[in-house]
């Protein structure tokens, strides 16, 4: 019991740490690009994906545990 524990804690950790990595690499990228004055020029572009991205989520969200089958049974 104690190994699967402790195994369970390694793997939280490099979870954890995975999220941690990608948040400041998020962060110095935005950074770069706010010096470079181009961080309104790629918001500008990121911004229709977020919405699709936005929608997506919102419409399974919505529609309960069935809203991914179309109807006539197909995905």
């Amino acid at each position: 019991m104690e190994t699967y524990l402790n195994l369970m804690l390694i793997r939280f950790a490099l979870i954890a740490g995975a999220v941690v990595v990608l948040a400041l690499l998020v962060f110095a990228v935005a950074l770069v690009l706010k010096r470079r004055g181009r961080l309104g020029e790629a918001r500008r572009l990121a911004e229709p994906a977020a919405r699709a991205a936005l929608r997506a989520a919102a419409r399974r969200l919505e529609g309960g545990p069935g809203s991914a089958r179309r109807p006539g049974g197909r995905r």
